[in-house]
């Protein structure tokens, strides 16, 4: 048999895992529309191309519970007492996710965490952020364009898990990450790299339809609507949803995948005066539908860390 000579080696080793792989997951559940409320938190450990360590904590968000959350996650104000708040429980987080690669599943739990730290006047974690929804995209022809939800994904690549649970969907994003490694034959470092590209490398076409979404955007697939008071023009925030990739629609419907609501909508009566667009919305994630509802300043800073 003949030697197969360093480099055939290395790319089979890459290609079966066996290089190591040194990050860490992390997943935040909320307790409202308002992503700085951060009432549990599960952070993973991966080393060696295996899960080494876990953490989870319950938050108290020193806010309210709206119902449509509670539903979701099941977490409510009587689960939280005595828990830590966000403040208190930085430092640990903090540690877990220094000088890491930090993986989340999207943008939302990378925006929540910048958010918190910003209410509680904290400094972020100095880490490199990588979303596994945008490697899925890019690692699975079926995730491409649709069905790269964490659950979706997950089926895919057969990885049971109990959804909705900030540990359980950390491990998850962390199984994503190791299984779209597996499959693609690259190591993190090129993950990195490879999710600053086109989703298609053979496409040359890099011009965006009005209102359908930048092809290449970091947000694309995402369908968003607007509602309520916004402090932007309404054509304006548009634009900008089209120039990351959102598709944007008039009005909420099973294709809704993100509902941006005015900041004092969301403050109303603790969130009990809500839009037709906003309790349709709801109506369609307690149906089971995977529809976010955020507020119009963390639809700012999605764009912003997008």
């Amino acid at each position: 048999m003949l030697n197969a000579g360093p480099f055939v080696t290395v790319v089979e080793n890459l290609r079966i895992g066996v290089l190591p792989v040194r990050f860490v997951a992390i997943d935040v559940e909320t307790a409202n529309a308002d992503m700085a409320s951060i009432c549990s938190v599960g952070v993973a450990e991966f080393d060696g191309n295996a899960l080494v360590s876990e953490w989870y904590s319950l938050i108290d968000p020193s806010d309210y519970f709206d119902p449509i959350n509670v539903s979701i996650h099941g977490i409510d104000q009587a689960d939280i007492q005595g828990a830590p708040t966000f403040q208190q429980a930085a430092p640990e987080i903090t540690r877990l996710l220094g000088d890491q690669v930090v993986v989340t599943h999207t943008h939302f739990d990378r925006v929540a965490v910048h958010q918190a730290v910003g209410r509680h006047s904290i400094s972020p974690p100095n880490c490199t952020w990588l979303d596994s929804a945008r490697v899925a995209r890019r690692t699975w022809a079926e995730c491409a364009r649709s069905g790269y939800g964490l659950a979706d994904v997950c089926r895919q690549i057969g990885y049971p898990f109990k959804h909705h649970n900030a540990l359980e969907d950390a491990k998850a994003s962390g199984q994503v990450m190791l299984a779209a490694m597996q499959e693609s034959g690259l190591d993190l470092e090129a993950m990195l790299a490879r999710v600053q590209q086109p989703i298609d490398l053979t496409s040359s076409s890099t011009a965006s339809i009005k209102r359908e979404g930048n092809p290449y955007g970091p947000l694309a697939g995402e369908v968003i609507v607007f509602t309520g008071a916004l402090n932007m023009p309404r054509r304006v925030a548009a634009d900008i949803a089209a120039s990351v990739g959102c598709a944007v629609a008039a009005s909420v419907t099973k294709n809704t995948t993100l509902l941006v609501v005015g900041d004092m909508d969301v403050q109303k009566l603790a969130g009990h005066s809500k839009s037709s667009k906003h309790r349709k919305a709801e109506e369609l994630v307690a149906s089971g539908l995977q529809l976010r509802i955020i507020r119009e300043t963390d639809f700012k800073e999605l764009v912003a860390l997008g």
